[in-house]
């Protein structure tokens, strides 16, 4: 049976189902048959993105996420969500930036939080 704009979007929602029931790699194996057919839908990128993050699987969640921000420089969630792949995965100086980030765009308290503004004053430049 041939793929349809409708299956992808049952195998999207599926994806979305399998992340918050936490099998992350069921939900990745349904979206790359999504994304293949759709390369350029940010959403399934993002999704596949916090997939990959939540199966430990990070270079790929960091390339995801990477994505995400080339095509929505703007989304507080992906960087927020880049910065705790790469403090996962050790990079602080990473994280930290992307956390910063994060906060300016939607200063959520999670983001201020993580951002660490309250802890050293928040200094630019760095």
């Amino acid at each position: 049976m041939p793929e349809s704009p409708e299956t992808h979007v049952i195998d999207y929602r599926a994806a979305e189902q399998l992340l918050a029931a936490r099998d992350p790699r069921g939900a990745v194996k349904l979206l790359d048959s999504v994304i293949g057919a759709h390369p350029e839908n940010t959403a399934a990128r993002l999704l596949r993105a916090r997939a990959f993050f939540a199966a430990a699987q990070l270079r790929p969640a960091e390339l995801e996420f990477e994505l995400v921000l080339e095509r929505e420089p703007d989304n507080a969630f992906a960087h927020f969500a880049l910065a705790r792949t790469f403090e996962r995965s050790g990079r602080p100086e990473l994280a930290k930036r992307h956390f910063r980030l994060a906060a300016a765009l939607d200063p959520k308290p999670e983001y201020m939080k993580a951002a660490r503004f309250d802890l050293d004053g928040g200094g630019a430049g760095e």
